[in-house]
C-alpha cells in the first residue's frame, strides 16, 4: 500500500518536474509551452525513459482540462454574442468539414492505399481538429476574442457537435446481419432521445438553478465550497453530456453560456482557471506520451506520408474555404496552420471504429500516430510561418496620409495615451492634428468622430505634411520607446520652434528623452500611480492633508533620484531599492 503511495507520487512529482524543466525551457527558445509540453511527454513516457507506461490513462484523466477549458471560454460568451455566430458555425464549419472530408478521404484511399470506408474514418477523424492545442495557441497570442479567433472557435464547436453524427456514421458501417442492424437502429433512436433528453436537462439546470445555488453559496460565505460548486456544474455538465453520447467538451462550453450572463461569472473563472491550467497540461504531455516513436520508425514511410499529405491538403483546403468566404490571405493562413492538424476527438472516433470492426488494430495504430504527430508539429509550423511570412499589409480603406496639414498642435499617436491628451486640447479649441501608423485605430477613431491621419512620425518628410514645420507644440504618445527616442531627437534637430512634449514608458526611456533635449516628459503612469496612492491612504482613514503631504514628499524624493540619474550620482536601477522600481515622475 505504502510502496503503491509512494510510486504514484514518483509519478507526480515526474510530471510536474517535466513541465517545469520543459515549458521555460521551449518558452525561452520561443517554441512556445505546447511543444515544451509534447518533448516533457515524449520523454518520460512509455517510448522515452519508460517512466510511464499507460499514457491512454493520463490522456482520460487530462481530457477535463479540455472541458475546463471549454468551461472559461463559454463563460466568456454570452448567448446572444453566440447566436450572432451561428451563421460561422454552422456555415463556414459545414462549409470547411464538407470540403476537409472529401479531400482528405480521397488521398487516404489513392496516396495511403486504405479501403474507402477505412480511409473515410481516417479522414473524418483527421478533420476534427484539436481544440485543446488551438485553443492554447490562440490564448497565448490573445487572439481569442478577436474576429479572426472567434470565427475558428466558432469551427472548433461545430466539429465538437459533429463527433455525435459522425459516432452514429460508424455504427451504421458495421457489419452486422440483418437482425442485428434493425436492433441497432432501434438503439441509435433510443441514444438520440438520451442525447436530446441530456442537452435539454442541461439548459434547464442552467436556465433555473445554477444561479439561485450560487446565491445560496455566496451568503453561506464558505470560500471553498464555492470553489468546489465551480469544479460541480463543470465536472456535472461534462459528465451529463456524456452519459448522453455527446461531447464532454461540449456540456461544460453550454454550462459556461448559460452562466456568462450571471453575476458570479468572474468568481467561477477564478475559480476554475488553476485546475484548467494543470490539466490542460497534463493532457498535453500526455500527448507527447502517446508518440510510439518505434511504431513510427516501423511504418515510417506510410506515417510520414501521411502527416505530410493529410495537414498539407487539409490546411490548403482550409485556407480555400477561408478565401471563399472573403477572408483575407493572413486571415486564411493563419487559420490553415492553426487548424491543419487532427486531433482529440480522433482517438474517441477511431476506437469506435475498430470496436465494431470497420478499420483493424493496425490502421487504428497507424491513423492515431498520424495525429499525434500533425498535433507535435502544429506549433512548430505556426512558428515558422509566422516567421518568414511578410507581415500582412495594412489597408488604406477610409484611411488618409497626412498631406499638408496645418495645426498649432501635432499629436503622434492616438494610442491610451494620445486619446486622452487630446481631450484637453480639444477642449480649448485649439487646432490639432493627430498621425498614427495603426489603419485599424484610424478607422476606429473616425466610428468616433476623430479624424486622425495615417503617417510615421518617425519620417521627417511625414512630419513636414503633417505640418510639424508649423506647429508651436508636438505631442509624441506612442509606445514604442526606440521610436518615440527617434522622434524626440528629429523634431528637435529640424523643428526648434516647436515645443516637445513626449510621453515616457519608464524612468530609463525618460533619462533618454531629457538627453534628447525633449522640453517635457512624463512618464505615462506617474499621476495614475499618485492619486491611487493618495486614495489608499485615504481609505486607509489618513486625513486629506497628511496624504497629500505624503504625495508631495514622494514627488520631491522621486525628484531628486531623477536628478542624481541624470548626472550619474546613482544608477537607474536604484528605484529597486526603494521599492519604487514602477515610480514615474518627470523632471
Amino acid at each position: 500500500m505504502a510502496a503503491s503511495g509512494g510510486s504514484n507520487l514518483v509519478q507526480v512529482v515526474t510530471l510536474l518536474g517535466a513541465a517545469v524543466v520543459f515549458v521555460p525551457l521551449f518558452k525561452r527558445l520561443g517554441l512556445g509551452s505546447v511543444l515544451g509540453y509534447l518533448a516533457g511527454g515524449l520523454l518520460i513516457g512509455p517510448y522515452g525513459l519508460g517512466l510511464f507506461s499507460d499514457a491512454q490513462a493520463i490522456l482520460h484523466l487530462a481530457e477535463l482540462g479540455v472541458v475546463m477549458f471549454l468551461f472559461v471560454i463559454g463563460l466568456e460568451m454570452q448567448p446572444a454574442h453566440l447566436w450572432s455566430l451561428r451563421r460561422q458555425i454552422f456555415g463556414l464549419g459545414t462549409l470547411q468539414i464538407a470540403v476537409c472530408s472529401a479531400v482528405l478521404t480521397g488521398i487516404s484511399h489513392f496516396l495511403l492505399g486504405f479501403s474507402w470506408p477505412v480511409a473515410f474514418i481516417g479522414a473524418t477523424g483527421f478533420v476534427l481538429t484539436s481544440t485543446a492545442i488551438v485553443m492554447q495557441l490562440l490564448g497565448e497570442r490573445g487572439d481569442i476574442a478577436r474576429p479572426n479567433g472567434q470565427r475558428i472557435v466558432a469551427v472548433l464547436l461545430f466539429e465538437d457537435l459533429l463527433i455525435v453524427p459522425l459516432l452514429a456514421i460508424v455504427a451504421l458501417m458495421a457489419p452486422a446481419s440483418a437482425t442485428e442492424a434493425a436492433g441497432a437502429a432501434v438503439s441509435r433512436w433510443q441514444s438520440f432521445a438520451i442525447a436530446i433528453g441530456a442537452l435539454a436537462g442541461l439548459i434547464a439546470a442552467g436556465c433555473w438553478l445554477l444561479n439561485p445555488l450560487f446565491r445560496v453559496l455566496a451568503r453561506a460565505g464558505a470560500r471553498e465550497v464555492m470553489t468546489a460548486a465551480a469544479l460541480l456544474v463543470v465536472l456535472g455538465a461534462a459528465l451529463l453530456m456524456e452519459l448522453g453520447g455527446l461531447s464532454m467538451a461540449m456540456g461544460a462550453f453550454l454550462a459556461g453560456v448559460l452562466l456568462s450572463g450571471s453575476t458570479f461569472r468572474h468568481q467561477l473563472e477564478a475559480d476554475v482557471e488553476p485546475f484548467r491550467g494543470l490539466l490542460l497540461g497534463l493532457f498535453f504531455l500526455g500527448v507527447g506520451m502517446s508518440l510510439d516513436l518505434a511504431r513510427v520508425m516501423d511504418n515510417a514511410g506510410l506515417i510520414l506520408a501521411g502527416v505530410l499529405a493529410m495537414m498539407l491538403a487539409k490546411g490548403l483546403c482550409i485556407y480555400a474555404v477561408a478565401r471563399l468566404t472573403r477572408a483575407p490571405h493572413a486571415e486564411a493562413l493563419d487559420r490553415a496552420t492553426l487548424m491543419a492538424q487532427g486531433g482529440e476527438f480522433a482517438f474517441v472516433l477511431f476506437a469506435s471504429a475498430q470496436a465494431v470492426q470497420v478499420i483493424d488494430a493496425q490502421a487504428t495504430a497507424n491513423f492515431t500516430a498520424i495525429v499525434v504527430l500533425s498535433m507535435a508539429l502544429t506549433p512548430l509550423v505556426g512558428l515558422v510561418v509566422r516567421r518568414f511570412m511578410p507581415a500582412a499589409a495594412q489597408t488604406m480603406d477610409g484611411v488618409d496620409a497626412a498631406e499638408g496639414l496645418k495645426g498649432s498642435v501635432l499629436l503622434i499617436g492616438f494610442g491610451r495615451v494620445g486619446q486622452i491628451v487630446s481631450q484637453s486640447i480639444l477642449a480649448r479649441g485649439c487646432a490639432v492634428s493627430v498621425i498614427d501608423r495603426n489603419t485599424d485605430l484610424i478607422r476606429d477613431a473616425a466610428s468616433f468622430g476623430f479624424k486622425v491621419y495615417y503617417g510615421d512620425g518617425s519620417r521627417l518628410d511625414v512630419l513636414r505634411a503633417a505640418g510639424a514645420g508649423s506647429a508651436r507644440a508636438i505631442v509624441v504618445c506612442i509606445d514604442h520607446v526606440e521610436s518615440a527616442t527617434l522622434i524626440a531627437h528629429l523634431v528637435r534637430e529640424q523643428f526648434p520652434q516647436a515645443r516637445l512634449l513626449v510621453s515616457a514608458s519608464d524612468r530609463a526611456h525618460a533619462l533618454a528623452l531629457v538627453e534628447a533635449g525633449v522640453d517635457y516628459q512624463i512618464r505615462e503612469t506617474f499621476e495614475s500611480a499618485m492619486l491611487l496612492g493618495r486614495e489608499t491612504l485615504l481609505a486607509l482613514g489618513v486625513e486629506q492633508e497628511e496624504a497629500d503631504a505624503i504625495g508631495e514628499d514622494v514627488r520631491r524624493r522621486d525628484a531628486e533620484r531623477f536628478t542624481l540619474q541624470q548626472t550619474g550620482g546613482i544608477h537607474a536601477g536604484h528605484d529597486l531599492l526603494h521599492g519604487n522600481a514602477d515610480s514615474h515622475g518627470h523632471s
